[in-house]
């Protein structure tokens, strides 16, 4: 039984997903967080000047010369080519992380390493986005970092505001949700707003179904709007289901039962099934905490355990099964695709966790379709308090680079 679940752990492979998702392109390497303001629930979206901490943990006491590379980046999350090092950064790039921390106490064994931005090394310039990319040591090939961090500063110059409502260009209160918005140019000149501008809207700060780059529809000479486009319908999906995992001898919150097999921890959850009717339960739409009991030193005391999921239904053949949460990358994690017991008629799997809070959602893809559904498996309610954030990116005409202008964030 110890070996089954040890090869479970190493099947982590690196993310299917888009550039600018926070991901692990090694087994070792897990739990990459990106927290703003030391709030590891807030999404990677700051105001220039703001703390940004990146920190992840490898599954071993053994030190590691980590180096971080800060990259900044175009508003698609392509390499910013035209820009200067020494435009988007002020001090030293390429630096070891210094700032690393055994685990205690603990038996999945463990360093936590973390890097502050600023520090006394760096201190980033410009409003846009970043990504930040560790490699084993300096040596390391450009093209084999063991993980991404990314994450967005703005400089408020423009204002974005916006709205959610249930009726819908295709639907009243059933199962979607449609996002008007507007942009204020402020006293920035935009000549071509079609041009100049580039927007990002995303539901729960999921990629896979983000809206990018859409025309407005509304036009004037202090701004721009986006109103009745059918594009920004969004599925509403359901409440994200959650649990809690503080101490290891106790079944927290969601948790049927803990159990120790072979040389690891164990929690298997109840058993989820597909919603007729909505349910209100206050969420965190898809974040997680990192905490124990004790609540001190969570990021070097927390336990690493296999948490199992269940989905009990009908198979759906031809399709694939995922949970997903911001803890998984959001996507098509080949580590939390589920399979389908006949026995159980259920869908199951387990994921190494680290203790703590955490939000969960089963979504569906049918085939090559990267665009994950919850209809099938969670439902679809108009009632579901989402999280919508608007980012609005400007590169006025002659400017070298996408500067992050205007954020907004509606609903929960």
């Amino acid at each position: 039984m110890k070996r089954i679940y040890w090869f479970a752990l190493m099947l982590l492979l690196p993310l299917l997903a888009v550039a600018q998702q926070t991901r692990s392109f090694s087994e070792q390497v897990r739990t990459v967080q990106v927290i703003v303001d030391d709030d590891p629930l807030l999404p990677p979206v700051a105001p220039l000047g703001t703390t940004v901490e990146v920190a992840f943990d490898e599954l071993s006491h053994e030190y590691t010369r980590y180096v971080y590379q800060v990259e900044f980046c175009n508003a698609d999350w392509t390499p910013a080519t035209e820009v200067f090092e020494s435009d988007y950064l002020e001090g030293f790039n390429g630096r070891p992380i210094e700032d690393y921390e055994t685990s205690f106490n603990t038996t999945v064994l463990y360093t936590h390493y973390r890097v502050v931005f600023p520090n006394e090394d760096v201190r980033l310039l410009l409003p846009g986005n970043y990504r930040v990319r560790v490699f084993a040591d300096e040596r390391a090939a450009a093209d084999e970092p063991v993980l991404e961090a990314c994450f967005s500063l703005y400089q408020p110059l423009m204002n974005v505001t916006g709205q959610v409502s249930d009726n819908t260009d295709i639907d009243f209160q059933q199962r979607h949700q449609q996002v008007s918005y507007a942009v204020s140019f402020g006293g920035q000149r935009v000549v071509d707003p079609e041009r100049e501008l580039h927007t990002v809207v995303m539901q729960n700060r999921r990629w896979d179904t983000a809206v990018i780059n859409l025309p407005p529809n509304i036009r004037h000479a202090t701004g721009v709007e986006w109103n009745h486009r059918r594009d920004l319908i969004f599925d509403a999906g359901a409440e994200f289901h959650k649990f809690e995992i503080l101490d290891v001898r106790l079944n927290g919150m969601n948790v049927d039962r803990m159990e120790w097999i072979g040389e690891q921890y164990h929690a298997t959850l109840f058993a989820q099934s597909p919603q007729h009717n909505y349910t209100s339960d206050r969420d965190v739409n898809g974040g997680y905490v990192i905490r124990h009991t004790g609540d001190e030193d969570n990021a070097t005391q927390s336990e690493y355990l296999f948490v199992h999921f269940l989905l009990q239904m009908p198979e759906l053949v031809g399709e694939e099964v995922y949970v997903c949460g911001q803890w998984s990358g959001g996507e098509r994690n080949p580590e939390c695709r589920m399979q389908y017991d006949e026995s159980l008629r259920a869908y199951e799997c387990g994921v190494l966790l680290k203790q703590g809070y955490y939000n969960y959602q089963f979504r569906h893809y049918d085939g090559g379709n990267s665009r994950g559904r919850t209809l099938r498996t969670e439902g679809d309610f108009y009632q579901t308090e989402n999280e919508y954030l608007i980012l609005v990116y400007h590169r006025p005409q002659g400017a070298r680079y996408d500067a992050l202008v205007g954020v907004a964030r509606l609903g929960d």
